[in-house]
């Protein structure tokens, strides 16, 4: 495609001596080609950009003009979204056509697309259904009655537990666990006594699970993960569990039993959060942070026990000086 062609696709501004050159690749500006696009999300990086031999940079619309000459430039309102729509241009999800392994075991009581692509070894039981476009990988285990939507991706050895409900346009990472046994157990004095784990896991559409992440069926009710929520790799969610729409975990984050997580929030890399509680709409979570009570909505929090961020910056800038502080009150006694 060439540049004009990728301004008008991305509805960017074209400035460019040479509209006609064509780009055939996204890369990194420190290894782009000639014949490769690259973008400059932040001006930290700037001189990066001049020694950059891509021919194309992706830029902000108040890109300063002293760095722009010699460059071919789209400017648009977020390099970062630009560059993110170009990689997809570039290399568009794979689509399905009907192919289905000889090792594959399918189920004569599940029913399938006639496009559905099934790998090898993949173990599909009664009562599956699975929608036109998904494909699903090899090793996979698909158990009875459950069903997975329109145009899904389900990388190899990933297992979906009977009577999961998985929306449209779901991608599960290798290895995913959907419907797990949630971690219920009773004291009778002796032992801890299993209670059996009857309900769901259900999936919206436009979720996405990171390689070997866990979701838990819920107990009695579903455990629910909203649309558009994107999990990293190795998360560990509860039974119970509702995670609202558009919220995005980092990996290694767990959630407890029974807490709800709010629509659009932002947790960092190995959260933990305490079962039974209500995280507002909105709220940033610091990596490392432990959460052992309820939130507000819109909030930014850090720590363990979690406290709002600005207070955290304050104790962490403290903590530094305790030993500096005690000797001072130690000469005042």
């Amino acid at each position: 495609m060439n540049i004009k062609a990728l301004a008008n696709l991305l509805g960017g501004t074209l400035q460019s001596d040479d509209p006609d050159a064509e780009i055939v690749a996204v890369n990194t500006l420190q290894n782009a080609r000639e014949d490769e696009a690259s973008f400059l999300a932040s001006m930290k990086y700037k001189a990066d950009l001049h020694r950059s031999k891509a021919g194309v940079f992706l830029v902000a619309l108040d890109f300063p003009e002293e760095h722009s000459r010699g460059k071919n430039l789209i400017k648009v309102a977020d390099p970062y979204l630009a560059f993110a729509q170009l990689q997809r241009h570039f290399h568009p999800a794979t689509c399905s056509s009907g192919k289905r392994h000889p090792t594959a075991i399918i189920n004569s009581a599940a029913l399938l697309a006639d496009d559905v692509d099934v790998g090898p070894y993949v173990v599909i039981e009664a009562g599956v259904t699975i929608a036109s476009g998904s494909i699903v990988c090899a090793g996979s285990v698909i158990e009875k009655e459950s069903s997975i939507g329109h145009d899904c991706m389900i990388h190899a050895r990933s297992v979906i537990s009977y009577g999961s409900v998985i929306g449209d346009r779901v991608i599960l990472q290798s290895g995913v666990v959907i419907g797990s046994d949630g971690f219920g157990y009773a004291w009778t004095g002796k032992e801890h006594l299993k209670i059996p784990q009857t309900g769901r896991v259900v999936l919206e559409n436009d979720v996405e699970v990171g390689a070997n992440s866990c979701i838990d069926r819920g107990a009695l009710g579903d455990t629910v993960i909203r649309q558009g929520v994107k999990l990293d790799n190795q998360i560990q969610i509860g039974h119970n569990v509702e995670v609202g729409a558009y919220s995005i975990m980092a990996s290694q984050v767990g959630i407890s039993g029974s807490t709800k997580i709010g629509a659009g929030c932002q947790i960092g890399g190995q959260a933990g959060i305490a079962g039974h509680l209500n995280i507002g709409d909105g709220i940033k979570l610091a990596a490392k942070s432990g959460v052992l009570g309820d939130l507000d909505a819109g909030g930014t929090y850090a720590g363990y026990p979690a406290i709002h961020h600005r207070t955290w910056l304050k104790v962490s800038a403290l903590t530094a000086r305790l030993p500096e502080i005690w000797n001072q009150i130690r000469k005042k006694k």
